[in-house]
């Protein structure tokens, strides 16, 4: 009888110490157990916004948060259909002590302080212009919609971190010139485009165009985090390269191309890219030879996939966070840009993806100056071949997308960056 009794006492106790006021941790898994990867995201910024701090354990089941447990946010994954698990401090022992083992490639990763983050697009943007808005808006991360005149401003310095989608910062007005100029959406753009140049005090928009690729190099170099997608990846290193250059055709702004354009282009200035020729023909829907044609790649019907390179967590610590997802093998996606010849990627550029039997890459990460940048190829990770004018994609239903956990995983890295660099 006293037997049974302690072993009841025992359980009881367990019971009492396994209430959620008694928990020491949630765990928000990242493998295929979780319920919504995308809001994920949006939980771990919103306890890094809340004041509170958070480890993420990159390649432990999928690349998993672990947060000291407070009651506010296990009910904020309730809400937000998040999967969480309570465990004690045991538990999470015995998980750091797994990760910390040589042999395992795991990491721990400590975050502290929620980015403050930008993302650079017109006021008259369209549904269908951004996929990193629609993840933000999904994942209910707070952002602030800022443009040239704020760049050129300095409004940069208020922000850690910096999006860019398909933008064109050649002043090109997105090469849709052939295809779109009879458009009233085209020609809006157009006079929109024309009329902040002259605001900003440049005579053309190719002039503030490049004034503004400039500042966000000048972000970069301060110490920003850079994260940009589809034609703002080979646009913004174009335009780069051609300071002082006219590079669009007259059929686009009334004066000539520069002759010798692709001999004077100046590479030291670029992210990304160099050796590459630019593409001035208006009927050629590409700025330069950096992207690839879908067509001829045979993937313009045929869906590809991508496979993110795996890293060591222990070493390659920030290459590690920015491929953490539940599936190594991703579907691509086409954009105005869709990837980047390997031939014309800088040397000391790191390329955190392959495409089986080709020799271009849609995902790519460097340091420059104090900062970083990162290009990722594609318009929306969730509609193939997205055109002009197509409806948003809706992201309730695809909650555990492994493309779009790759713009998240942008999203997290400077809170986590930042304290990599002080240890």
């Amino acid at each position: 009888m006293m037997r049974i009794k302690s072993i009841i006492t025992v359980l009881l106790l367990f019971c009492l110490w396994s209430l959620p006021g008694q928990a020491a941790y949630l765990l928000l898994p990242m493998d295929n157990d979780q319920t919504n990867h995308l809001k994920a995201y949006g939980i771990a910024y919103w306890t890094l916004d809340k004041g509170n701090t958070m480890e993420w354990l990159l390649n432990y089941r999928g690349g998993s948060f672990l947060i000291p447990y407070v009651e506010a946010i296990q009910q904020e994954c309730v809400l937000r259909g998040v999967r969480s698990e309570i465990i004690s401090d045991a538990s999470r022992l015995q998980i750091l002590n797994e990760i910390a083992r040589p042999d395992v490639n795991m990491d721990v990763i400590k975050m502290e302080k929620a980015p403050k983050i930008a993302v650079y697009a017109p006021a008259d943007k369209q549904p269908w212009d951004d996929a990193v808005i629609m993840a933000l808006d999904y994942a209910e991360i707070p952002f602030d919609q800022i443009y040239d005149g704020d760049i050129i401003e300095g409004k940069l310095k208020n922000y850690d971190w910096l999006h860019l989608h398909h933008e064109d910062f050649t002043g090109q007005h997105g090469k849709f010139w052939f295809g779109y100029s009879h458009e009233k959406w085209y020609i809006e753009r157009s006079v929109l485009f024309e009329n902040i140049a002259r605001k900003l005090g440049f005579n053309s928009v190719q002039d503030e165009k490049k004034a503004v690729a400039l500042k966000i190099k000048e972000f970069v170099l301060s110490g920003g985090f850079l994260f940009a997608m589809c034609a703002a990846t080979d646009t913004l290193d174009i335009a780069l390269a051609s300071l002082g250059l006219d590079i669009i055709p007259p059929e686009i702004d009334g004066s000539p191309v520069d002759p010798n354009a692709n001999a004077l282009l100046n590479f030291s200035n670029t992210f990304a890219f160099t050796g590459f020729k630019l593409i001035t023909d208006p009927y050629v829907y590409e700025f330069s030879d950096i992207d690839i044609d879908p067509l001829r790649e045979g993937i313009y019907y045929d869906p590809f996939y991508i496979k993110l390179n795996e890293f060591s967590a222990k070493y390659d610590t920030i290459a590690s966070m920015l491929v953490q997802n539940h599936r190594n093998l991703v579907k691509g996606f086409l954009g105005q840009t869709t990837a980047f010849q390997a031939r014309l990627i800088r040397k000391d550029v790191m390329v955190l993806d392959a495409v089986e039997g080709k020799d271009w890459v849609t995902y790519i990460h460097g340091d420059r100056g104090k900062g970083t940048f990162t290009f990722f190829g594609g318009h929306d990770p969730e509609d193939y071949s997205h055109k002009v004018g197509d409806p948003p994609t809706n992201l309730d239903l695809f909650p555990n997308s492994p493309g779009y956990r790759i713009i998240l995983n942008n999203i997290l890295f400077p809170a986590a960056k930042e304290k990599k660099k002080k240890t």
